[in-house]
């Protein structure tokens, strides 16, 4: 479902915004309406959350965690001088389990050096993935940033090695080694590395607390700092990190929480 959203934005001009799909669910998006004038800041669970429209129809854009429990949630708006709170529904998702064989024990079972590289890498991921930008209407349409299969799908409950392990918080795209990999989205480059689990990686800010992660990256092709286009070449596919087979790992970041990239993607915008 492609919802546009179309009214006058603070500058007094049209727009027109199309949204993600609504799935109120572990891992989906949530649309929550505001009718008030001012345009308020909003946040969930600690997160600020975007917040496009126009004055009397702001609509806030909340990505939910796979740990969300279902029933009543509480998004906190705030304005210059008072605050509300809107409460809406998660209904439960049940994730299917995938089990898989890692060759390379370390990958599964790291080394007490390895958790000291493991740990100083989180907490450079956790910051790039609670950057916040101010963008006033930031594209929430994608384009599949990689010619390929889906390998893996978003929320699987993961099993490496038969040792339960963090369910899959993006979608693998399977595809050559060196397959060119594109932005999916205008935006800047946040943070690039090469990191244990996830390999060669770039974090692209598409502004408001939208970001795109892609990961196993046999090379990568941009700086951060670095304005990007959609559909501009930002390395290749490869096979670093964590990974049994060539593929690209894609991930979509909504309020600093993995969401599920197949919810961001319209029918015909896949690269082809």
């Amino acid at each position: 479902m492609v919802v546009l959203l179309f009214g006058l934005t603070r500058f007094g001009l049209a727009y027109a915004s199309v949204l993600p799909q609504f799935q109120s669910v572990p891992g989906g998006v949530a649309v929550v309406n505001l009718a008030v004038q001012e345009q308020p800041l909003g946040l969930y669970n600690n997160q600020r959350v975007m917040i496009i429209g126009a004055p009397g129809n702001w609509q806030a854009i909340i990505g939910l965690p796979l740990a969300a429990r279902p029933g009543t949630h509480k998004l906190t708006v705030k304005f210059e001088n008072s605050s509300s709170v809107y409460d809406f529904d998660v209904a439960a998702k049940q994730y299917l389990e995938s089990h898989i064989t890692i060759t390379d024990e370390r990958k599964v079972t790291p080394l007490p050096m390895d958790m000291e590289r493991i740990n100083r890498e989180t907490r450079l991921i956790q910051a790039a993935k609670a950057t916040w930008s101010e963008k006033a209407d930031p594209s929430l349409l994608l384009t599949r940033p990689v010619a390929g299969v889906y390998s893996s799908a978003y929320g699987l409950r993961r099993f490496f090695n038969e040792q339960p392990r963090n369910p899959h918080s993006g979608l693998d795209i399977a595809a050559p080694e060196g397959t060119p990999v594109k932005a999916a989205g205008p935006g800047k480059v946040v943070m690039t590395g090469e990191y244990f689990f996830n390999g060669n990686t770039i974090f692209i800010d598409h502004g408001q607390g939208l970001l795109t992660m892609y990961c196993h990256l046999r090379k990568i092709a941009v700086q951060p700092g670095q304005d990007i286009a959609v559909g501009q070449i930002i390395g290749a596919v490869g096979q670093t990190g964590r990974v049994t087979a060539a593929h690209l790992h894609w991930s979509v970041i909504l309020n600093g929480t993995m969401v599920d990239p197949e919810l961001f993607i319209a029918s015909g915008l896949a690269q082809q």
